[in-house]
């Protein structure tokens, strides 16, 4: 991986805590917060400058640009939530771009299993700690949260290991 232990270990401590926030409240109310979305833009913006070098840290602000019109486009023909696609956005400027090819393999994997997961609870005892959350419900919608949050804690994870 491109990212460098230095730089992941920047971000994880705050990131992580965030992901998981984004993981909760999409499976209980099918809903990414605008506060989680700004909380984790605002972690790029005030600990990217510690964490990289400062060209390197402005034009991270390009990937932003480009999976927020992504996104926009994307939940415009319905194909994902708002909450998703400004997720996405906010979480980009963390991921380098030469990442990408393994990023993709992080999120397949993380959806496959948060998908399993998150079916597999819905019809065991777990469903009774947790009896209102919305996602259990849906019928078509799953709470994408659980698998992008899952993707980027994990990336910045791997990225720390080196």
């Amino acid at each position: 991986m491109q990212i460098t232990p230095a730089e992941a270990l920047w971000f994880l401590p705050f990131v992580t805590p965030i992901c998981f926030y984004v993981a909760w409240t999409d499976m209980k109310m099918m809903k990414i917060t605008n506060q989680a979305v700004v909380a984790l833009f605002l972690v790029f913006v005030v600990i990217g400058p510690l964490a990289l070098p400062f060209e390197a840290y402005l034009w991270r602000y390009l990937h932003l640009v480009v999976i927020l019109i992504i996104g926009i486009l994307l939940n415009a023909v319905g194909a994902v939530g708002a909450g998703d696609a400004k997720f996405a956005a906010a979480a980009a400027p963390f991921i380098v771009l030469g990442d990408f090819t393994q990023l993709t393999m992080i999120f397949a994997t993380t959806l496959l299993a948060a998908w399993v997961t998150h079916r597999l609870a819905k019809h065991s005892p777990v469903r009774k700690l947790v009896p209102n959350w919305e996602s259990w419900s849906r019928k078509k919608d799953f709470p994408m949260g659980l698998a992008l949050g899952g993707t980027l804690a994990l990336y910045l994870l791997f990225g720390a290991i080196g």
